[in-house]
């Protein structure tokens, strides 16, 4: 059998070298932070000018996973709008079945790709979003559901990653669903850093409790990289 047929072989494999490299990966990121890597929302600029993805997430058996329970979740729990941070090019949005949507992206690129693929639906609009010029104080983003898929790994920049969550979850009048990690650490690119999202919610959000964590079925995606994301659902509490 091949290696790419061992999924649990490459999971601790990833875990292992994750552990035994994160000194090195900090120091590493650390020092190219001013010089190749431009920062989250740099990054995602030029990775869809050049022709780039989402990433593998977005395409294949994991983005059908995610599809199907998101479709599911929406209809059993009658989901009248959907809110996303983080639509990306919108090829797991092809996937979703949701009555009104908003996608919200920080890369143009993106945005763009958006607007012509969903050109002739009247259901979804896209906006691009800028996390330090952001107040919704009247609610104008707000939705039953809002969304972060395979975003939150991607925030390297502490302040990024918390202007993320407090919108995200300001956002969502009764649940917010995230497909992450749930784990602090570095990952083995600048691009990449693991989070804990349910400790985070647990100390900064106590208006929300997590109500599921569903995890994928797969252990590989499509391109062989390791499955560490899983579906966190936290549901908003009710006022006393």
């Amino acid at each position: 059998m091949s290696s790419r047929g061992r999924p649990g072989e490459h999971l601790k494999a990833y875990l292992e070298r994750s552990r035994t490299l994160a000194p090195l990966a900090g120091r590493l990121n650390r020092a190219v932070k001013g010089r190749r890597f431009p920062g989250s929302r740099a990054y995602w600029e030029r990775r869809y000018a050049s022709g780039g993805t989402s990433g593998a997430g977005s395409e294949g058996a994991e983005a059908s996973f995610k599809a199907d329970f998101l479709n599911d979740f929406v209809a059993r729990e009658r989901i009248a709008s959907v809110v996303e941070f983080g639509c990306g090019d919108g090829r797991q949005l092809a996937r979703s079945r949701y009555p009104c949507y908003v996608g919200l992206d920080v890369a143009r690129g993106a945005i763009e790709r958006c607007i012509a693929r969903f050109s002739c639906d009247a259901t979804k609009s896209f906006f691009l979003y800028d996390p330090e010029c952001f107040v919704d104080r009247t609610g104008i983003f707000t939705a039953d559901l809002a969304l972060s898929l395979d975003v939150v790994f991607h925030l390297v920049e502490d302040r990024r990653f918390a202007l993320h969550m407090h919108h995200l979850f300001n956002s969502g009048r009764r649940f917010v669903a995230i497909h992450s990690s749930d784990f602090d650490g570095p990952g083995l690119g600048p691009h990449v850093r693991h989070r804990d999202v349910s400790a985070w919610v647990a100390v900064n959000r106590g208006d929300f409790e997590r109500t599921a964590v569903v995890e994928s079925p797969h252990r590989l995606q499509d391109d062989g990289t390791p499955v560490l994301a899983k579906l966190l659902v936290f549901a908003r509490r009710a006022v006393d």
